[in-house]
């Protein structure tokens, strides 16, 4: 997959207080990049860089490979974004709202808004007025609107604030759907982990200014050493047949560090001393428990 957003090393002063420090990240076609960290941590800060909505103290961003600071016309050309709410005229429809839009940019078609229209699942509502949406419709057309010139990068700031349930499954499904579809390459912040676990493919932790660690889903939330929650009819006296790193977590379930093999040879050593085996289950980490547990502390507010 071609790498479309790149941000190498940026520093941010304000004053003589450094608000980010290095940060460096990569956003591939058709990938969904999770930006996450607690409020203050400086998401929205590089989100407005990466934008060009303010300026960079040092350090660079190349949006399909056109430099922000020397190029901003051509980097910015193909890029989508809603920052903190989207801009939406309240009194007036959804229909119009993204009439209005289109008319910021060359060539945007009657089918174009009807497209992003289908893409948002707008249709039954899109000639009504926006004030009679609910926040999660807000939410979509704006997306729609962010949309509505077919960029190929497309940044959204804390898009799940306020949402409820049904208005947080809907900018999933829609998402996954620019993503594997029109192969946008998504940029997603939030400070709310369990939120996003669901459907972002890689994550990126920004702590004090910092990029904690960046990696994929699958990695970050498998521990450093395996383990295998295990549970039996009892744990009396199991100890003694454990590692000594090994817990018993209570009294039908233990916790048990170790590669396949060696499961394998505990289990026969339970089984033989009478011990019944009921479950076993590779552990695995949520993703706010991984990051609690890299980042040295607590991270999401």
């Amino acid at each position: 997959m071609e790498t479309i957003l790149e941000v190498k090393n940026i520093n941010k002063f304000f004053g003589s207080k450094q608000i980010l420090k290095n940060v460096s990240f990569s956003l591939k076609e058709g990938e969904i990049l999770g930006f996450i960290g607690p409020n203050g941590a400086g998401k929205t800060t590089s989100i407005k860089l990466i934008l060009g909505l303010q300026s960079i103290s040092s350090g660079d961003v190349l949006i399909n490979g056109h430099d922000i600071k020397t190029d901003f016309s051509k980097a910015i050309e193909r890029v989508g974004a809603i920052v903190e709410s989207p801009d939406l005229y309240m009194y007036l429809t959804g229909r119009k709202n993204l009439e209005l839009i289109a008319n910021m940019y060359k060539d945007v078609t009657k089918e174009r808004i009807d497209e992003v229209i289908e893409i948002a699942g707008l249709g039954n509502r899109i000639d009504d007025k926006v004030s009679k949406y609910s926040l999660g419709m807000r939410q979509r057309l704006g997306i729609a609107a962010a949309i509505i010139h077919k960029p190929n990068v497309l940044i959204l700031d804390e898009p799940t604030n306020g949402l409820d349930p049904e208005g947080i499954k809907e900018l999933r499904d829609l998402l996954k759907k620019l993503a594997k579809k029109e192969k946008m390459g998504i940029l997603i912040s939030s400070h709310n982990l369990s939120e996003l676990e669901s459907f972002v493919s890689d994550v990126c932790l920004i702590k004090n200014g910092e990029v904690i660690v960046t990696s994929s889903i699958k990695d970050i939330v498998k521990e450093d050493n395996t383990s295998y929650i295990i549970k039996l009819d009892r744990t009396d006296e199991v100890q003694k047949y454990l590692n000594e790193k090994d817990e018993v977590l209570s009294d039908n379930m233990i916790k048990v560090y170790s590669d396949v093999d060696g499961i394998q040879k505990i289990l026969s050593v339970l089984i033989k001393n009478k011990y019944k085996i009921c479950e076993m289950r590779e552990n695995v980490l949520s993703l706010e428990e991984a990051f609690l547990k890299k980042a040295g502390g607590n991270i999401i507010d």
